[in-house]
């Protein structure tokens, strides 16, 4: 009794410390795991047993593939020619996401996230359609893609490796599509008509601006010979199309109504607006930033970064990112989700999915990133193109392999060993380059989920559950298995909810004796139906901060999907798994 206790609560802490994102998450798992051993929940030899799993072998094989296919910039010229077409803004928003969902069914949500959205951003900006309307519908449709295979999602690996350990055999490869497929289709199709109708303008883009531009926050000196100077701060929006929030003169406030306030020489302008209408500015020498007034130096480059949810600046002011200031890089522009703007620049306060623009030195702000856990907003890769078919092919081959009945852990290995003796692939840059916060807690959660049903705290919560709704009724526990998957996972990472939810299902079934094969179908899918926040998904994340999106349109753009997605698993669970 000891043991479970102490393992629900251990759980429910991770679970907490998880959602909140105050520490990172594999500082959490760590700790988890070894507070997990500490309680005696496992013995010494299965601490580190989950780096070992072939679930975490094929996420890091994937991972590897992944960034050899996002340098085949395979999809770029079917893309100009689909423009050329003129298509309606409905086909482009369903044929980008449902690109994004055919990829994943074949990679993780990321990869498949990562390779498509530069598409539909090109074909938004050729075609007008506002970045709001493409940015959602991709990232939703590669979740959604990953219900339809093994290999779609962790969470489809682990629930097939907790039926192999209960069974002896776990899924095929396709076994997933019977409920996936149908739901993937209807949540593309539902998702691209609501887009259109929720986000109809371009993020309050002045109307001289492209659709696709960005707001940002800036803080910039007015030159001498500056057009700027002898505005009123009240003709800013209309003239120039940016809004002022502060004008410093000397160290001090310029403070008064706003038709009152004229812009003069030297001053320094705290203003909001669309990114291109800055550029604009800047290149006519109406405004100048203050940290290389004279242009960049041939060494130094200019990027754009999101703040994750891991990301140790969650919560920092620009003013205290040393992470950046010690290493001669600027933070020059900011895109908030929801910007409150008090005092200068430098006090604006970082929060999850804002988007930093940074010049600096190439490989100092590549350090920096790395260490601050936040990737480029733009997903045009660091290395030069690869126009080659053959990773797609080799890709390919491993697919069918897998497929064919061989463990995927072996068949993607044999990828990653041919792209890198052809020399599509550097191990070791990227190895790098991978996202190892989720890799480890990864490996670190599957121990404690194990331990789930090893102390009997499976058992248990199934029996306290069986007080309030009758489980061994095999329809209503799948229902409620999926009701809890898809509660836990906007605010848990679906490989998470997967560890935590299978040994539960697993002893559902057995209570009712039934085959558990159902619920964990409803397990996987529950698990990737994540709709309703920006931060249970990495692909949300970024998502918001490349739409700017506020928290409040996931709400409202992800309850129809959820509801539908999840009557609709249900019925086809019931059909072809019951």
């Amino acid at each position: 009794m000891f043991e479970q206790a102490s393992l629900l609560i251990l759980l429910l802490a991770m679970l907490t410390l998880f959602s909140l994102d105050r520490i990172r998450i594999e500082v959490v798992s760590i700790a988890g795991l070894l507070a997990g051993y500490a309680l005696g929940l496992y013995p010494a030899d299965q601490i580190f047993t989950g780096f070992a799993s072939p679930v975490v072998i094929t996420v890091v094989e994937i991972l590897l593939i992944v960034q050899v296919l996002a340098r085949a910039r395979l999809f770029d010229s079917l893309a100009a020619r689909f423009a050329a077409t003129r298509p309606s803004d409905f086909t482009v928003i369903a044929g980008t996401s449902a690109l994004a969902g055919f990829m994943s069914i074949f990679m993780n949500n990321i990869g498949a996230f990562a390779i498509t959205l530069p598409v539909a951003l090109r074909l938004g900006a050729a075609l007008k359609i506002p970045r709001r309307q493409l940015a959602m519908p991709v990232s939703f449709a590669a979740l959604l893609g990953g219900l339809v295979s093994l290999i779609g999602t962790p969470a489809n690996l682990l629930v097939s490796d907790g039926l192999a350990k209960a069974t002896g055999a776990g899924f095929r490869f396709f076994d997933f599509a019977y409920n996936g497929l149908p739901v993937a289709i209807a949540g593309i199709l539902l998702i691209a008509f609501r887009v259109q109708r929720l986000f109809p303008e371009p993020d309050e883009t002045p109307v001289t601006t492209s659709p696709a531009a960005r707001r940002v926050v800036v803080e910039r000196y007015i030159p001498d010979i500056s057009p700027l100077i002898g505005v009123r701060l009240s003709d800013c929006p209309v003239r120039f199309g940016i809004k002022p929030h502060a004008l410093i003169r000397g160290d001090n406030f310029v403070f008064g109504p706003l038709d009152q306030s004229v812009i003069e020489p030297g001053d320094v302008l705290l203003a909001e607006g669309a990114d291109a209408v800055f550029a604009d500015l800047a290149a006519t020498q109406a405004l100048m930033a203050d940290a290389h007034p004279h242009g960049l130096q041939p060494d130094f480059t200019h990027v754009e970064a999101v703040v994750m949810p891991e990301s140790t600046l969650v919560g920092s002011r620009v003013r205290s990112l040393e992470i950046f200031h010690r290493r001669g890089i600027a933070v020059t522009a900011l895109s908030m989700r929801a910007p409150r703007i008090e005092g200068r620049f430098l006090d604006l306060q970082l929060s999850i999915g804002d988007i930093l623009t940074l010049e600096g030195p190439r490989p100092a702000i590549s350090e920096a990133l790395e260490e601050s856990e936040c990737p480029l907003a733009s997903t045009a890769p660091a290395e030069p193109a690869l126009l080659s078919w053959r990773p797609f092919a080799l890709f390919a081959c491993g697919v069918a392999a897998s497929a064919a009945g061989l463990r995927p852990d072996v068949a993607f290995a044999g990828v990653v060993l041919v792209l890198a003796l052809l020399n599509h692939l550097n191990i070791r840059r990227a190895m790098a380059d991978l996202n190892w916060p989720i890799i480890i807690m990864l490996a670190a959660m599957i121990p404690i989920g194990q331990a789930v049903a090893s102390t009997g705290a499976a058992e248990t919560i199934a029996s306290w559950l069986s007080l309030v709704v009758p489980i061994t009724h095999p329809l209503i526990g799948i229902a409620l298995i999926l009701f809890l998957a898809m509660a836990l996972t906007p605010f848990v990472n679906n490989a998470t909810v997967a560890i935590v939810l299978t040994p539960i299902a697993l002893e559902f079934a057995r209570a009712g004796r039934h085959a558990p094969d159902a619920y964990l179908i409803a397990v996987a899918a529950g698990a990737s139906l994540d709709f309703l926040t920006p931060f249970g998904h990495h692909n949300n994340t970024l998502a918001m901060g490349i739409g700017g999106y506020r928290f409040g349109d996931f709400l409202r753009a992800g309850w129809p999907l959820a509801v539908t997605s999840y009557g609709l698993a249900l019925l086809l669970t019931a059909l072809f798994w019951l």
